[in-house]
């Protein structure tokens, strides 16, 4: 029999996956990248955000009203394999990890949703 105390423990010691991941438009191909350290959060997070009419991104939100929730898929592109520390900060490779993906991608203006990056000075 399985203990539940002892599964919550697990739970709650776990590591979510972390990684880059793209909300795409199937109707134009457009994508939005991002990254996060909780890739079920974030995706939950972006479809209340899309679904309520609040989402901070408001190309991709017009775009999400006028097509509907259906013409958008989450997919993930690249995990970030999790370190033995558990009290490691992974902010700064999710971040390069990110910026590969976008350079790669180029997910703006007419492919994308995201704004293009700052020149460097």
């Amino acid at each position: 029999m399985v203990n539940k105390k002892e599964l919550i423990k697990q739970y709650k010691q776990s590591i979510p996956a972390m990684g880059v991941y793209q909300i795409r438009n199937l109707v134009n191909d457009k994508i939005f990248v991002g990254s996060s350290t909780n890739l079920h959060g974030i995706e939950n997070r972006h479809r209340f955000q899309l679904n309520l009419g609040s989402h901070k991104n408001k190309a991709l939100q017009e775009e999400y009203i006028r097509y509907g929730p259906d013409k958008f898929v989450f997919e993930i592109i690249d995990y970030l394999a999790a370190k033995e520390d558990r009290n490691y900060d992974y902010s700064k490779e999710l971040k390069l990890l990110e910026e590969l993906w976008s350079e790669k991608l180029q997910p703006y203006d007419e492919k994308g949703y995201n704004s293009p990056p700052k020149p460097a000075k």
